[in-house]
């Protein structure tokens, strides 16, 4: 056995708590060269690292070494350093002369002569992730008391470099993290459990004035922009997101649109997810919503404007289409005065839908006059004034309520969103015989009101975009008739309004069920 002397030991000792306080990869990489031949008593030491893609090994640094010398690499297997990595074992050369391992070409360039060597790999979990080397004994030859004392600083040198790789890595990602989280144009909060702030960006600053306030957690900041109770309301309702709006009046107004994303602990499998904080993604909608209700305004006085001269165009259009069954008239009139009604009352419909879309897209939830219903009945309503608006020939309209489905909700918006559904279900298919069946089911706590059709189908592509305001799907496609696009959107606001969601599920040339969604 072996035996470390004091001086050895102590050394040891030093350079464990040296290595130990280095974290910075090049300034340790320096200090374990300058240690590494004090530890044995050598002239000079090596210290290689393997590069794990070309399995080579390379001077990371490389002191006293000329540039030409320092870029040189080394296979597994070349040179005492590459077979000490190869064979993860530690190799003691005192005669290198004489020893056929040995790699010359390090020597040939720098112009230094390698008397001895000894070579001990640098381990990690089982793996050798370089190589350090002692080189020239000063007195006499490396011993086996050298390469205990070698190998122990070798494996204290492994840990240092792999603690300082992590470390530089787990640096790096904090900072591209950083770097994305201020720069992003939304605001962004990052908050523990309890809704502490632990870091906010750039753009959140600025939204939230935090110069201003200061807060220190997300219920203050719910206090000062909206309310305390929806703060709890969202994180009580155990929900991954959930959607909030906060609004400054002053000094200037500005909306924020805003998301919650809960945050989850590593868990391991068949452990309840425990919640580890939220991530509060905010969005400026300032213009948009400035824009939505210009737009609203607009459309209001508009709609209102046309209604007047419209009552009278109608009024007088249907006095002429009675007149022109008299057989007084020329044909050219009585074409015309036909022309005119229908079209007069075609533009009537457009204009009234269009003022009902405007009262139901800037109502709010405390606005809705809520009663309680029974479903079949309302779909029976709607069947029956689809009837007397459309031309229902070659339509089958069917009921589907195996079951009596009660509805808590505003009454005449969700009227006129199921004839809104029935309506399209109609005009937008082509198919010969038509098929448009309506149903109510209650499914885990939330009520169901679905109209579905043998209709074409709507693309897949579409399906994000048809509740917008204003949009149609291509004319080409689904043989368009005259319209705003606006009914899908009022459908969508109106399940909304009501604390519910609208849905679409379509399948090219088997049709669509479109599903308006509310709490029970």
């Amino acid at each position: 056995m072996i035996v470390q002397t004091q001086e050895s030991l102590e050394m040891l000792v030093m350079v464990s708590r040296l290595l130990s306080s280095k974290l910075d990869i090049s300034e340790l990489l320096t200090t374990i060269m300058r240690l590494a031949s004090r530890v044995v008593g050598a002239e000079r030491a090596s210290l290689y690292l393997l590069d794990e893609k070309t399995q080579e090994l390379y001077f990371d640094v490389a002191l006293g070494l000329p540039a030409e010398v320092a870029k040189m690499r080394l296979k597994l297997g070349e040179g005492v350093a590459g077979v000490c990595a190869k064979e993860g074992r530690s190799i003691i050369s005192n005669d290198v002369a004489g020893d056929n391992r040995h790699a010359g070409k390090v020597d040939a360039r720098s112009g230094f002569v390698t008397r001895s060597l000894l070579t001990c790999p640098m381990v990690i979990k089982g793996k050798a992730i370089g190589v350090v080397q002692a080189i020239n004994k000063t007195d006499g030859g490396f011993t086996e008391t050298d390469r205990n004392n070698f190998e122990a600083f070798a494996s204290q040198a492994a840990i240092a470099i792999e603690n300082s790789r992590l470390f530089s890595s787990v640096k790096e990602e904090k900072r591209k993290l950083e770097t994305v989280f201020r720069k992003v144009r939304e605001g962004a909060v990052l908050t523990g459990p309890d809704g502490e702030i632990l870091m906010a960006n750039n753009a959140a600053r600025l939204f939230l004035e935090f110069e201003k306030f200061r807060f220190a957690d997300m219920r203050e900041v719910f206090r000062t922009f909206c309310t305390e109770e929806a703060y709890d309301e969202l994180v009580a309702s155990g929900e991954t997101t959930g959607k909030f709006d906060f609004l400054r009046e002053k000094p200037k107004r500005l909306y924020l649109e805003g998301t919650a994303i809960r945050l989850f602990k590593p868990q391991k499998e068949g452990e309840e997810p425990e919640t580890e904080g939220r991530l509060w993604i905010l969005s400026d909608v300032t213009a948009q919503r400035t824009e939505e209700r210009m737009a609203r305004n607009f459309l209001s006085l508009i709609s209102h404007k046309f209604k007047t001269p419209l009552a009278a165009i109608s009024g007088y259009a249907q006095i002429l289409s009675d007149e022109s069954h008299s057989g007084e008239l020329p044909d050219i009139v009585r074409k015309s005065a036909g022309t005119i009604f229908s079209q007069s009352a075609k533009l009537t419909g457009l204009v009234e839908s269009l003022l009902d879309f405007v009262t139901v897209d800037g109502l709010e939830p405390g606005a809705l006059d809520r009663t309680s219903f029974d479903a079949a009945e309302l779909a029976k309503e709607v069947v029956e004034l689809t009837r007397r608006r459309l031309n229902l020939e070659n339509v089958s309209l069917r009921l589907a309520f195996p079951e009596p489905v009660t509805v808590r909700g505003d009454r005449g918006l969700l009227k006129s969103a199921l004839k809104n559904l029935v309506e399209n279900a109609v005009k937008f298919n082509p198919a010969k015989e038509k098929l448009v069946v309506i149903s109510a089911a209650v499914r885990d706590g939330k009520v169901l009101l679905s109209v579905g059709d043998n209709g074409p189908g709507i693309p897949g592509e579409e399906h994000a975009c048809i509740f917008n305001k204003f949009y149609q799907v291509e004319a080409s496609f689904t043989g368009q008739v005259e319209g705003w696009g606006i009914g899908l959107a009022l459908v969508r606001k109106v399940a909304e309004v009501h604390g519910g969601r609208a849905l679409v599920k379509s399948q090219l040339q088997k049709g669509s069920a479109f599903t308006i969604v509310l709490p029970q």
